[in-house]
């Protein structure tokens, strides 16, 4: 087997040749763009008492309004799930020395919401419910797969391209076929995530979900 050992400061698309063929190998890349079905929302109440039996009560009595409130809008149970609950100690300190003030007690729900024309009404239900945490929105894809094969798809076209453009500038005829194709390995997909603090909102949030880029790239090898 004779393998031509390329320059490095080639880069991944170049020419080369492997068991005794010539080859050009290049990575092609696809972008799909798509937009979000459902928003991921993390929302809850953050209650601070001298007493933890009262700081815990009240929070309950927060959280079950809350609950209340977004099941009247529709959010079916499974749709809603606890993501944090924390009781925490509070002090100040005078002199190096702490002084004990009360316990702080945080209970935050996850909210996944399909109707994406309701993400902004459905915050600012929660939050005149007693929501004084809203942490962050996230947007996603409920069937990423689908975009995913469109991006795939278009990583190959760009890989023949990219194999063209090689072969003309070196004057060479190229397969149109790959011989060798390797798909490369996914980064996670940025979703779009809208941060928020809500005190007394006077109308719905103008919540803007934007796209989701899901990408995908492969690399191919052309024989010429």
């Amino acid at each position: 087997m004779y393998r031509q050992t390329r320059n490095p400061a080639a880069g991944a698309d170049a020419p080369f040749v492997r068991d005794h063929r010539r080859v050009i190998e290049v990575v092609g890349e696809g972008e799909a763009a798509a937009p979000p079905d459902q928003a991921d929302i993390v929302l809850g109440a953050v209650t601070e008492e001298t007493s933890l039996h009262q700081a815990q009560s009240r929070n309950t009595a927060d959280v079950s309004r809350i609950i209340q409130a977004l099941r009247q809008l529709g959010i079916p149970p499974e749709n809603m799930q606890t993501v944090a609950y924390r009781i925490e100690p509070q002090y100040r300190y005078e002199d190096g020395k702490p002084i004990f003030l009360g316990y702080r007690v945080t209970h935050l729900l996850q909210i996944t919401v399909r109707d994406m024309n309701r993400t902004g009404l459905i915050v600012d239900a929660a939050v005149a419910s007693g929501a004084n945490s809203v942490t962050n929105i996230r947007f996603s894809v409920s069937q990423p797969a689908v975009y995913y094969d469109r991006a795939l798809s278009l990583a190959v076209a760009d890989a023949r391209r990219k194999a063209s453009v090689i072969a003309r500038s070196l004057g060479v005829a190229v397969q149109d076929i790959p011989f060798h194709v390797e798909e490369q390995p996914r980064a996670p997909e940025p979703s779009p995530l809208l941060a928020v603090a809500y005190e007394s909102p006077a109308a719905a949030a103008p919540v803007q979900p934007g796209e989701i880029r899901i990408r995908a790239a492969v690399k191919a090898e052309f024989a010429y």
